[in-house]
């Protein structure tokens, strides 16, 4: 449901209409019981009456209300008005991530790590409290005024013990295509590695200004986080360093066991990219023992491909040859 500014929600007045995504829209609003500006999440007209979409806000709130950290969003109420769900959080005064990336990418390292730094180390806290965000993305980050990044949308977060909740109309992989995990790609639920492989997708983009892996359809580029050879960033943007280029290549590994284990083994990468073991290069485009071309197997089969074209040349001529003759 679209509702306009004015229009008086259970006990809430809505001021705007902020941000409308996949499954809800969100508004900015004034509760009327205590004067407070907060923002509130409502299913979109998709999502009404899905009894999915009424356990994932109620989990939400839930996941919300145990996180208390300056880099993740408070949650403050969840109900019901008119037999539709809604969300109640905070309202963070800032500024979309996407449209600082937008405006600023590619970013300098110096500015683009400790933004991450302190996303990761937000993160960090949710894993430490048993919570996988597992939709990490630009669009779900605010950033305040003072740089502080704010964490939001707990949507598909997943908690120790937690059941399995789908949407009536989506599929079963959780996440946004950009972002996902290989694992996730794979309709698999994901673990804390998945938000640490969407937090280095998200690194290098700010570094880059593009996401590693593009393409025309969400098939594309799932087709490519599960099978396509990871960029080394440091042969793309030279103001990368080929140490900062490994951090980032780590985090992007297909296997989650060859990822960074904790989100905080990642914020020590970040902290110290001179400890990075540079090996991890060789499994990116251009990496640092690239296979020579003439000792690749393309090599062999151009070679394979002249030899038999001169052959059928020589046959030819040899051929209009004894003609000539007869």
């Amino acid at each position: 449901m679209l509702l306009q500014v004015g229009d008086q929600f259970d006990h809430f007045q809505i001021q705007a209409h902020i941000a409308q995504g996949g499954t809800a829209d969100i508004y900015t609003a004034v509760d009327l019981m205590t004067g407070k500006e907060v923002a509130i999440k409502i299913p979109n007209q998709m999502m009404i009456g899905d009894p999915a979409q009424y356990e994932r806000f109620r989990r939400e709130l839930e996941v919300m209300k145990t996180l208390h950290h300056p880099s993740i969003q408070q949650g403050l109420d969840s109900g019901q008005f008119n037999r539709t769900p809604y969300l109640v959080t905070e309202w963070v005064n800032g500024k979309s991530m996407r449209d600082v990336v937008s405006e600023e990418a590619p970013m300098p390292p110096e500015k683009a790590i400790p933004l991450i730094r302190r996303i990761a180390e937000g993160m960090a806290y949710c894993h430490a409290n048993g919570v996988v965000h597992r939709d990490m993305k630009p669009e779900n980050v605010l950033i305040r005024e003072d740089g502080q990044p704010v964490i939001l949308d707990f949507g598909l977060a997943l908690t120790k013990d937690a059941k399995r909740v789908t949407y009536a109309n989506l599929s079963t992989a959780a996440g946004t295509p950009d972002y996902m995990s290989p694992e996730q790609c794979e309709g698999q639920r994901g673990d804390v590695r998945s938000d640490i492989y969407a937090l280095g997708v998200m690194l290098y983009e700010v570094l880059a200004g593009k996401t590693p892996f593009a393409g025309d359809t969400s098939m594309a580029v799932m087709a490519g986080h599960l099978q396509g050879a990871i960029p080394r960033l440091d042969k793309q943007v030279a103001r990368v360093s080929p140490q900062l280029a490994a951090v980032v290549a780590k985090a992007l590994q297909k296997n989650p066991e060859e990822r960074y284990p904790t989100m905080e083994a990642f914020v020590e990468a970040l902290d110290h990219p001179e400890l990075i073991n540079m090996e991890i290069l060789d499994t990116t485009t251009g990496g640092a023992t690239q296979v020579p071309f003439w000792r690749s197997q393309g090599f062999l089969i151009v070679v394979v491909s002249l030899l038999v074209l001169i052959t059928i040349i020589a046959i030819v001529l040899a051929t209009q040859a004894m003609r000539g003759v007869g």
